[in-house]
């Protein structure tokens, strides 16, 4: 927030300024066009979707205090004994979460075209970016184990997805609070694709109409179909039932 109040009394500082130079000038308009005029040129690109699709890599939905934002997860496996590893500040309820998705992927793993020992022999890493801000709760389940399916099996997350859901044992999708919010975020972020619990259709009533206009919204029930809409090539073996 102090960055923010920083940012705010410089841009009306160089407005002040350059309304006492040029005495012709009687109002002057900051917007998107020419704000790097005034804060230089943008140093980050928080909140927006990648371009390409890639291996291991998801994006999520998140809820903070100030609004919805984009969660980029990633995964790499590599030759190893079956260690798990997540970094990025994830708290008790995320780490349980990404437990669960892999036990999801386990019991689904010769459907997928996954070595039923994969565990064994590989190590597998969890992240999630800008390790210096917590993240916590479960919201994150569907797209831990969408980025586990690719980056085991090579098969690239499309980037113009994102999705928010709780994942069970048996590979159901739970509900999530905060939907406006994220899919605000979704829409900010140029994502195309939202996939959402099927129990939070109802909350799509609150959300703007421009917002639900321009985002192909898939209210889904299980892992399958969420794989099915996420992954670039559809999963063989995958036995999906759309949600109605």
């Amino acid at each position: 927030m102090r960055g923010l109040e920083r940012e705010i009394s410089k841009l009306c500082r160089k407005a002040v300024k350059q309304l006492l130079l040029d005495k012709s000038l009687k109002h002057i308009e900051i917007n998107g066009d020419n704000l790097h005029d005034y804060l230089g040129v943008q140093r980050f690109d928080y909140g927006r979707a990648d371009n390409e699709n890639r291996v291991g890599q998801v994006t999520g939905l998140a809820w903070t205090e100030v609004g919805g934002d984009l969660l980029t997860i990633e995964t790499a496996c590599v030759p190893g004994k079956g260690k798990l590893t997540y970094t990025g500040s994830l708290g008790e309820v995320m780490q349980e979460s990404i437990q669960a998705a892999l036990t999801v992927v386990r019991a689904r793993a010769e459907k997928l075209g996954i070595n039923p020992d994969f565990y064994e022999k590989r190590d597998i890493h969890v992240h999630v970016p800008e390790g210096a801000t917590p993240k916590d709760g479960p919201s994150a389940g569907i797209a831990m184990c969408t980025a586990l399916v690719s980056c085991l099996t090579g098969n690239p997350v499309r980037a113009d997805v994102a999705m928010t859901g709780e994942i069970t044992l048996r590979g159901q999708v739970l509900p999530i609070g905060g939907l406006k919010e994220k899919l605000l975020a979704a829409h900010r972020g140029g994502i195309k694709t939202v996939l959402i619990p099927f129990e939070n259709k109802r909350d799509l009533e609150e959300i703007p109409d421009n917002v639900i206009a321009d985002l192909d919204i898939h209210p889904v029930k299980r892992i399958e179909e969420v794989l099915t809409l996420a992954l670039q090539n559809e999963p063989s073996g995958m036995q999906v039932v759309t949600a109605k």
